[in-house]
Order: structure tokens, then C-alpha cells, then sequence
């Protein structure tokens, strides 16, 4: 499991979620680590400034959940009412912050007399990776999107592979992936890649992914591969559009050999997909750069079934 919230939140975000750990409100951090584990859509209200009498103090922080859940307090009473109603109010508006003032006598009916101004922010769950298979490029795939702020889930039916101590921060699932997917398929705002040590496995997870789509589905191998599986797809009443859907041969043509550089070249394709940046046709043949002595080849036709595994 991951093993502290660093490891998993987005950059925009750290400098807040720092922020509480430097205030020393353990529980709300504690709290915070679990929720955002757990994939929740987060509320992060926070007392930016005071004046006069007020029942807390600039950095005093609340969270709440999007099903009503709290931990932390801005001040109870009639104040903390009022910044609840306002983070339903900015859940429903999406994400993004608001920054709130308050008179507590006039406005809100308390007696400490003083103001105090509120920020609420939304924290949005950090996108989820399902990655089918743990051999070697699947593991170095895994450690690099937990750095790069994804919640990643490893799935593989091996005990010898699916071991959590070679993938820390990262959910490693023991279970045959075929009756993952037919269990607990990836959702529609998910990452997908396959790269099991069975064609044959790789294959009927696609077909399963592939009618249900996540947000990104990938597949690792060469060109021959990918062709291959685009005619069994449509022998079995795939559409084009459906075929169009599964990114193979997966990551950018980077020249990438060793399992870590095929992760990175993939990693690519997920942050492009996340950032809405298109990349084209998957497999397209790299350019050449000028001084080169050679092109190089893509990416998956240069991962031999030995590394993927």
C-alpha cells in the first residue's frame, strides 16, 4: 500500500497538503492520505486569515467528503455550518477554490465578534492505472506512475511476481486478471495496460476492456502483435472505432530497451492522455534527428517478450 500521501498527490496540490503536515494537525493528514488512497473527491477548507475573536486561527484546517464525511474543524458552531454548505457548493461547481469572509457576529449570529476569511478547495482523486501483469516492465511501469501521481493497481495471478515488497506504494492484487476484469473492470475515467506473459491472456482482456472502455487502454508489443490482435478483434465483431480505441504498440518512440525506458516511453502516452495532449496514431515510426547516425525504433518493437515478462 502506498506508504505516504507524497507519493501519490499531484504537484499543484503538495504544497498545500506540505502545508498541514508542517502545522502538525496529524489526523487531518492521516485522514487525507486515506481518502486520497481511496480515490475520494476532497473538500480542503482552510482558515487563511483572522481578525479579532475568532474560535480558530489562520491554518486550522477541515476535510470533507463528497458523501458528508468530516475530520478536522474550522471553528464548529454556525461558522463551520456555513463552510460545509459552501464545499457542497463547490463540489457541485466542480473543482477549483472559493475564498470565503465572514463577520460571525452580524453574518453569522456567534458571539466571539471577530472575522474570519475561508478557502475551500477541491482535491480531486488522483487518476487511477490498472496495470495487467507484473513482470518486469509492468513493475517498472507501476513505480513510475506512483511517482508521477497516479494510483496504481498491479494485477497478476503469480505470487512470486504479484509481490507487494517489489512495488511499494503501489496495490498489488494476487487474482487471475481475466476474473478481475469481469469482476472489477476499470471505470471509465480509468488507465488501462496490459502486458501479462500470455498472448492468449492478453488477448481476452482486451476483448473484455475493449467493451467497456476506459478513459486509456493500452497494450505492449510489437507491430506484429498489435496486427494481429486488430484482426481477432474484428473476426469477433469489433468495429474499427472499437479497434481504434486500444493504443499498440504502446509508448513513445524513444529507442527505449530496458524495462525502465520502456516504462517511461509508456508513461508518456499516459501523461499525454491525461493532459489531453494527442500523440497521433499509436506506433507511428519516430524522426529522425538531425546528426543521428540511425533512427531509432519504436518502443514496442523493441521490448522482446523476455523483458515483458
Amino acid at each position: 500500500m502506498i506508504e505516504h500521501p507524497e507519493d501519490f498527490t499531484p504537484r499543484p496540490e503538495r504544497d498545500a497538503l506540505a502545508e498541514l503536515q508542517r502545522l502538525g494537525e496529524p489526523d487531518v493528514w492521516e485522514t487525507l492520505a486515506r481518502w486520497r488512497r481511496d480515490g475520494r473527491r476532497i473538500a480542503l477548507v482552510s482558515v487563511s486569515e483572522t481578525h479579532g475573536m475568532t474560535p480558530r486561527k489562520a491554518g486550522a484546517r477541515m476535510l470533507c467528503a463528497e458523501n458528508g464525511e468530516t475530520c478536522g474543524s474550522v471553528g464548529g458552531g454556525a461558522l463551520e455550518l456555513a463552510a460545509l454548505a459552501a464545499a457542497r457548493e463547490q463540489f457541485g461547481a466542480g473543482d477549483g477554490e472559493r475564498t470565503l469572509r465572514w463577520q460571525l457576529t452580524q453574518e453569522l449570529g456567534m458571539c466571539c465578534g471577530g472575522e474570519m476569511t475561508v478557502r475551500v478547495e477541491i482535491l480531486e482523486p488522483p487518476p487511477l492505472l490498472v496495470v495487467f501483469g507484473a513482470g518486469y516492465i509492468g513493475r517498472a511501469l507501476a513505480l513510475v506512475a506512483v511517482g508521477c501521481g497516479f494510483r496504481v493497481s498491479v494485477v497478476d495471478d503469480r505470487p512470486e511476481w504479484a509481490d507487494p515488497t517489489r512495488m511499494p506504494g503501489v496495490r498489488v492484487v494476487c487474482r487471475d486478471p481475466d476474473e478481475y476484469v469481469r469482476a472489477t473492470s476499470p471505470g471509465p475515467e480509468d488507465y488501462a495496460v496490459v502486458v501479462t506473459h500470455a498472448h492468449a491472456l492478453d488477448q481476452r482482456l482486451i476483448e473484455r476492456l475493449l467493451r467497456r472502455p476506459p478513459r486509456f487502454l493500452g497494450l505492449v508489443g510489437s507491430l506484429a502483435k498489435q496486427r494481429k490482435f486488430a484482426m481477432r478483434l474484428k473476426a469477433k465483431g469489433f468495429d474499427d472505432t472499437a479497434v481504434a480505441r486500444l493504443r499498440s504498440p504502446l509508448g513513445v518512440a524513444i529507442g527505449a530497451a530496458t524495462p525502465e525506458e520502456i516504462a517511461v516511453s509508456v508513461m508518456a502516452e499516459l501523461i499525454a492522455a491525461r493532459r489531453g495532449v494527442d500523440l497521433g496514431l499509436a506506433g507511428a515510426p519516430p524522426h529522425r534527428h538531425e546528426g543521428s547516425r540511425r533512427t531509432p525504433r519504436a518502443t514496442a518493437a523493441r521490448s522482446p517478450e523476455v523483458e515483458a515478462r
